[in-house]
C-alpha cells in the first residue's frame, strides 16, 4: 500500500546549498534511489543524481543516507522507521559538482600511477586455485568509492597528495598477490601511496557494498609485506651481501 515518506535532499553546488524537504509517495519494496527518481519526476526535474545500473554493480549512486555512506539503489526504505526522515547528502570526501553529484576524477588519476600486472620472466602460467582465490575477492570492487569517502586520511585530513586510499590498496593487493606477477610495488606503497597513513580503523570495510575485507585481506598483508621488505634488518643485511635484486627465500616470494 502506498504511503508518503518525508525526504530531505541536499541541493546546491560548490558555492553552497541546503537540505530541501520533499513529501514522496512510496510503495513497498522501494529503495532510496526510487524516492529520488520520484522527486525528479514530480517535484524537481533539475535534481542532479548519478546512477546507472540500479543493481548495485556500477557504483554510480554513492551518497550518504541518514549520515551513513551507502549505494542509493541498495538502501531499502523498509530499513528505516516509517516516521524517520530520509536525509540524502552527497559524499563528503570529493568536490561537489551539484546536488548529489561529486567529482571523483581524482581516483582515476591515482589509478594511472599503479603499475599493471607484470608477469614473471620465468612464469610458466601454472596457477593453483588457492592462489587465485586469494585475489578473486579484490576483483569484486565496483569503484563506488564509499571506502574512499569514509577514510579519515582522505576525508578529515585531505591528504590526497600523499595517500592513495583503501580502494587502491585493494587494487595493489590484487596485483601484488597475483601468483604470476613479478613486480615489487612495496616502495610505491611505502612512499607515494602512503600506506603508513592507514591506522586500520576498518571503517572502509564496514561500508563496502561488496563486503570485501579491505583491512584484513588487503591493507594488513600489504603493511606486513612493506615491513618485511623495507624494515626487516635481516633482509637488509641479506640484500647488502647478495645485492638488492637477489631473490629472497621468504614465504611470500618477495
Amino acid at each position: 500500500m502506498a504511503e508518503v515518506r518525508k525526504f530531505k535532499v541536499y541541493r546546491g553546488d560548490k558555492n553552497g546549498g541546503q537540505l530541501t524537504e520533499y513529501n514522496v509517495q512510496v510503495e513497498p519494496g522501494m529503495v532510496v534511489l526510487d524516492g529520488i527518481h520520484q522527486i525528479q519526476r514530480t517535484q524537481a526535474a533539475d535534481l542532479a543524481c548519478r546512477w546507472n545500473c540500479k543493481a548495485a554493480k556500477c557504483g554510480s549512486c554513492s551518497a550518504e543516507v541518514n549520515g551513513k555512506p551507502r549505494l542509493l539503489c541498495k538502501t531499502r526504505l523498509d530499513d528505516f522507521d516509517p516516521a524517520e526522515i530520509i536525509t540524502v547528502r552527497p559524499v563528503k570526501t570529493f568536490p561537489l559538482i551539484r546536488d548529489l553529484v561529486c567529482d571523483v576524477s581524482w581516483n582515476f588519476e591515482v589509478n594511472k600511477k599503479i603499475p599493471p600486472l607484470t608477469p614473471k620472466k620465468t612464469a610458466d602460467w601454472v596457477m593453483h586455485q588457492e592462489d587465485m582465490d586469494r585475489v578473486q575477492e579484490f576483483r569484486k570492487c565496483i569503484e563506488c568509492f564509499l571506502c574512499q569517502n569514509v577514510c579519515h586520511v582522505l576525508r578529515n585530513h585531505d591528504l590526497k597528495d600523499r595517500f592513495y586510499g583503501p580502494r587502491f590498496m585493494v587494487r595493489i593487493a590484487c596485483l601484488e598477490m597475483h601468483p604470476m606477477d613479478g613486480l615489487d610495488r612495496t616502495k610505491l606503497l611505502k612512499d607515494e601511496a602512503g600506506l603508513g597513513f592507514c591506522n586500520i580503523t576498518k571503517c572502509c570495510t564496514e561500508v563496502c557494498p561488496e563486503e570485501i575485507h579491505i583491512t584484513d585481506n588487503a591493507i594488513i598483508p600489504l603493511k606486513e609485506r612493506v615491513a618485511d621488505r623495507h624494515y626487516d634488518p635481516l633482509r637488509a643485511f641479506w640484500r647488502k651481501i647478495m645485492g638488492a635484486d637477489h631473490p629472497c627465500t621468504c614465504a611470500d616470494g618477495g
